[in-house]
């Protein structure tokens, strides 16, 4: 892969949704992680939530065995999940905000205000191995804070951008995208590197793809809700496609 190719991350957590609505054992989210890396997914992406709302721990411990791509294991700042990933060892931890009544990560996390305590929090995760991202809004304060705790990477929430697109609020969704273009081109100069996701579909992904600064997008909810009309194969090429195409 050259150095400005764009990885597609597969987040299969919405597989589990739909398994823990009825309680069994199907759909399978590993099966689904399958899929999505022989689709053409870079890396397959799962959020072990502190309530196991979908992802459960025998998921994780069923992608760390299935899978031939890197597993980006997304969680929020606890011991718990500090446990959790430096048992396993994922190829990467994303750290995120979690609040146990929100319905989807709602935004980005504050690490200018726990500065320290981050710090100590990803020092071991790095030092088992781990590359560390920090899930942030595009916002210069919290880049500069995640680069001082040691983050090797940030992933900008690309969530109110889509949310202005899909309202038909232009004017707010290009000042949003101006945004995160800036802070993608500001963390690429302090040494970071730059993901992306959150709410990202076919009709919004092309814009942020194509943000030379962005080596990885993840996107989930829509390719599974996408899976239910066309099959997961075809809608995971087809992001691949648009991707491409924008690169």
């Amino acid at each position: 892969m050259s150095q400005n190719s764009l990885r597609l991350g597969v987040n299969i957590d919405h597989v589990a949704t739909v398994r823990n609505a009825r309680g069994g054992a199907y759909p399978d989210p590993i099966r689904a992680a399958k899929l999505a890396e022989e689709a053409g997914a870079d890396g397959i992406t799962a959020h072990l939530r502190e309530d196991r709302r979908h992802i459960t721990d025998a998921d994780i411990d069923g992608l760390m065995e299935a899978l031939s791509v890197p597993l980006n294991f997304e969680m929020a700042a606890t011991d718990e999940m500090q446990k959790i990933a430096l048992r396993h060892k994922p190829h990467a931890v994303c750290i995120v905000p979690e609040k146990r009544e929100e319905r989807t990560t709602e935004g980005g996390l504050e690490v200018a205000r726990e500065e320290n305590r981050l710090a100590h929090f990803i020092a071991p995760l790095r030092d088992a191995g781990c590359r560390v991202s920090i899930f942030i809004a595009a916002d210069q304060k919290q880049i500069e804070a995640a680069h001082r705790i040691g983050a090797e990477v940030i992933e900008l929430h690309t969530g109110a951008y889509c949310d202005h697109h899909a309202e038909g609020n232009f004017a707010a969704r290009d000042k949003e995208l101006a945004a995160l273009q800036d802070m993608a081109t500001f963390a690429h100069s302090l040494g970071l590197e730059v993901h992306a996701g959150h709410g990202l579909t076919y009709e919004t992904v092309a814009s942020v793809a194509a943000f030379p600064e962005v080596m990885e997008l993840n996107i989930g909810h829509f390719l599974i809700g996408e899976a239910i009309f066309r099959g997961l194969t075809p809608a995971v090429q087809e992001m691949r496609r648009l991707m491409d195409e924008a690169r």
